[in-house]
Order: C-alpha cells, then sequence, then structure tokens
C-alpha cells in the first residue's frame, strides 16, 4: 500500500470520528450520526470527483470507503464519552482530515492532466465540503462561513505542496508529511489567536 492510499483510509476514517463525534454533540440519533458522518467523510471527494467528471465516484467504486466512515462511527460511539471530553482530541482529527484530504484532492486533479492551480482548489474543495454539507445538514452555517478559516489555509497548503515541495525533488512521503504538519500547526495557532476575517455588516 502506498503513502496516498494509506492517508486516504486514515483521512476517511478520522473524518468518519469527527462527523459522528458532531452528531453525537448535537444528541442526533445512530442513523443520523450515520449520515453526518458519511456526509463529512465522503462529500468533498464526491462533489470533487463530480466536478472532475470522475464518474461513478470513488466510494461507488471502491465501496470499503463505507465500511472505514462504518469504522469511525462505530468507534465514535463506543469511545463517545471519553474522546468528547477531549476537545484537543476531536481538533486534531479534524485538522488531520483537511490536511489529508488537501493532499489527496491535489493528486486525483493531477492525474486528470488539469492545471496545478485548479488541483489546489480542488484540494480546499476536498478537505472542506465534507464539514458544509455536515453543517448544513445538522441545520448551521457552515463553520468555513462565519468563523475559522481553515480552508485558506487549506489553499496555502496546497500552494506549498504543488509549488514548492514538488519542484523541489523531494521525496512524495516527505512532501506530504511536511504539508500535514504545516496544516495542524497553522491551524492550531489560527485558532489559539483567534484569527479571524472580518465580518461582513449592512
Amino acid at each position: 500500500m502506498n503513502i496516498i492510499s494509506l492517508i486516504d483510509i486514515i483521512g476517511t476514517v478520522v473524518f468518519a470520528i469527527s462527523g459522528s463525534l458532531s452528531a453525537i454533540d448535537k444528541k442526533m440519533d445512530v442513523f443520523g450520526a450515520a449520515v453526518i458522518a458519511f456526509l463529512t467523510a465522503l462529500g468533498g471527494g464526491t462533489i470533487r470527483d463530480i466536478l472532475l467528471g470522475a464518474t461513478p465516484v470513488g466510494w461507488m467504486q471502491t465501496p470499503s470507503y463505507l465500511l472505514y466512515v462504518l469504522l469511525g462511527l462505530v468507534f465514535s460511539l463506543v469511545f463517545k464519552k471519553q474522546v468528547l471530553k477531549l476537545k484537543r482530541t476531536l481538533f486534531l482529527f479534524d485538522t488531520i482530515g483537511i490536511a489529508v484530504f488537501t493532499i489527496l484532492g491535489i493528486e486525483k486533479t493531477l492525474s486528470f492532466g488539469l492545471s496545478p492551480y485548479i488541483a489546489v482548489v480542488m484540494g480546499m474543495v476536498s478537505a472542506v465540503f465534507g464539514g458544509v454539507l455536515r453543517d448544513i445538514a445538522s441545520n448551521h452555517i457552515p463553520l468555513i462561513f462565519r468563523k475559522e478559516i481553515y480552508a485558506l489555509v487549506c489553499v496555502v497548503a496546497g500552494f506549498l505542496y504543488v509549488f514548492v515541495l514538488k519542484s523541489t525533488g523531494l521525496s512524495q512521503d516527505f512532501s506530504i508529511w511536511i504539508t500535514v504538519v504545516f496544516v495542524i500547526v497553522v491551524r492550531t495557532l489560527i485558532v489559539k489567536f483567534n484569527v479571524t476575517l472580518p465580518a461582513l455588516e449592512n
């Protein structure tokens, strides 16, 4: 198994955990938690694949993705009391997922021969639109539109990965880990110092 396949699995499970815990926190039932886990884990990749014309979309061609979502859901249900107390763990799960899906979106887009700039955009779509669907399904204004600026972090990380790291001749594994660490560090600093974009007013 190569590094891209491995982080794809990790990212799917991590986002499923993040979505499940969000549903549990909102006191949804098991079915609701399963739907939110699915949307969070596979929603961004589904939108990306539809935009790329890669149909049937990834999880339809590889049904094992549904098992990865189920794994994340079961983990969340079994250990919900322990994990819900660990807000830092929830934050870390979400941040790792964002970093991983940014890279996956970039690599899939580049494999279609599209522009590196489009690849960066698709990396951001892969990373954040699962969360957008999660928030819409939970009847909330999506987090990226009202509070945190992690979509911008994904864009910057995408440029770092595509235009700096991949052009330096570094191994793909090393480039991936640098990008993941970059996203974790930058997003942590943004949240710690409460950095936000100014809200629009009437």
